[in-house]
């Protein structure tokens, strides 16, 4: 599954829930959060101050 910006946190989570760990370890520790099911990868990223591009590299590693 090739995760982008606008993937949303609730379909990563079930789509690529081995990348979850990444997210936690990025400071996404409310992943969780009913709220953050339908915000997308880059919503998240902007309200926790990290660099999405960063994340997508982590996440799209194989």
């Amino acid at each position: 599954m090739e995760i982008n910006k606008d993937t949303k946190i609730g379909e990563l989570i079930e789509k690529a829930p081995e990348k979850v760990d990444i997210l936690l370890e990025a400071g996404m520790h409310c992943i969780g959060c009913p709220a953050s099911q339908e915000e997308t990868l880059e919503e998240a990223c902007l309200v926790h101050g990290i660099d999405v591009e960063d994340v997508l590299e982590q996440i799209n590693k194989e």
